[in-house]
């Protein structure tokens, strides 16, 4: 896969991302005639990630974003759609174009102790992503391993001990360290911080930050908690259902949400300010089921706002204002262009 430096060139690129699995019925349910099923786990998702932004993408379990980081890194193809890196899509590529995929882009999951073989010292975990990847040297791996260590502020002390050996933190930055290991542009990290400790959490945001300022690295974030990338995120993005209902700087979903989920997203999201009222939950019910999802809009039946166009009709994407898009009956459609050639106004 050749790669393209122009900055001008996103280095992400997802159009009309989809992924839906198929469900067939029992054998009895067979017998009864129940047809298969789909389950729509991403809707068309289109988004962008520049060099060195960290792109966060928040929203409740089962909103299809950690599908979405799976099929970004080719650990699941797309049913349709695209995923471009630096400018070239990685759809179909061969083994070795799919090797330098992997140079370029890494994941971080939620428990890295299913992703570091347990009998495996975690040096020799970093070791072996270094020998696959063409430092055939022994004594080259092992000085590269210990300067990962010191990179992500891990004691090279540890470098011997088992995965069952470490904290929670201490595997987490094991595992950003093997990822770093190949010298990647981006990183999907994938709820990277819910299963730590709050202590530990901030501790590995900052890691996170500090890593992206020196390096250059970008980011997709991974989590269901807006508080989380209160100040990590340039931009985020809120799922639900498998779509992206709000788009926008940090600041502008932040402190001026419009979307209805997105507000009580924040309202659910924890405070640091004690002097802070609680707020009174907007969000109730459970999010329907994917297979048979909800007519209209997706949201409405859990929606404080919902009108009776909402259970009739999709909302198309709005703009309403620089540098956002909501996907929200609230807000009415965009005014087409208005072009004038020679005289004439047409739209």
């Amino acid at each position: 896969m050749t790669t393209t430096t122009d900055s001008a060139v996103p280095l992400l690129r997802t159009s009309g991302l989809n992924k839906w699995y198929g469900h067939e019925p029992s054998t009895v349910g067979r017998m009864a005639g129940r047809p298969s099923t789909r389950l729509h786990a991403v809707a068309d998702v289109s988004l962008t990630v520049s060099r060195g932004e960290t792109y966060a993408v928040v929203g409740e379990t089962g909103s299809g974003k950690s599908t979405l980081g799976r099929l970004i890194v080719r650990l699941e193809d797309p049913t349709s759609g695209d995923v471009q890196i630096d400018g070239r899509s990685v759809m179909g590529l061969d083994r070795e174009e799919s090797q330098q995929l992997r140079r370029t882009v890494q994941i971080i999951l939620q428990d890295p102790y299913s992703t570091l073989n347990p009998y495996r010292t975690v040096a020799a975990s970093i070791g072996e992503v270094l020998k696959v990847h063409g430092m055939r040297s022994r004594a080259e791996r092992d000085a590269e391993t210990d300067r990962l260590f010191e990179l992500v502020g891990y004691p090279v002390s540890m470098r011997d001990r088992l995965p069952g050996q470490l904290s929670g933190g201490g595997r987490q930055r094991v595992s950003i360290a093997r990822a770093l290991a190949v010298g990647p542009k981006l990183i999907v990290a994938d709820e990277p911080v819910s299963a730590l400790d709050v202590s530990v959490q901030a501790q590995v945001l900052n890691l996170f930050e500090k890593l992206r300022d020196e390096l250059g690295l970008a980011y997709v974030f991974i989590t269901h908690d807006l508080a989380v990338v209160k100040r990590l995120a340039d931009r985020i993005a809120v799922m639900y259902l498998g779509r992206i209902v709000e788009e926008g700087t940090a600041a502008q979903i932040i402190n001026d949400p419009q979307h209805p989920y997105t507000r009580a997203l924040l309202d659910a999201a924890p405070s640091l300010d004690a002097r802070r009222e609680p707020a009174a939950p907007s969000l109730t019910g459970d999010m329907p089921n994917p297979i048979e999802p909800p007519s209209g809009c997706v949201f409405h039946p859990r929606c404080p706002a919902a009108m009776d166009v909402c259970r009739r009709e999709v909302p198309v994407v709005t703009t309403p204002d620089a540098g956002r898009s909501v996907v929200c009956h609230l807000y009415p459609p965009s005014p087409p262009e208005i072009v004038t050639v020679e005289g004439d106004v047409t739209a």
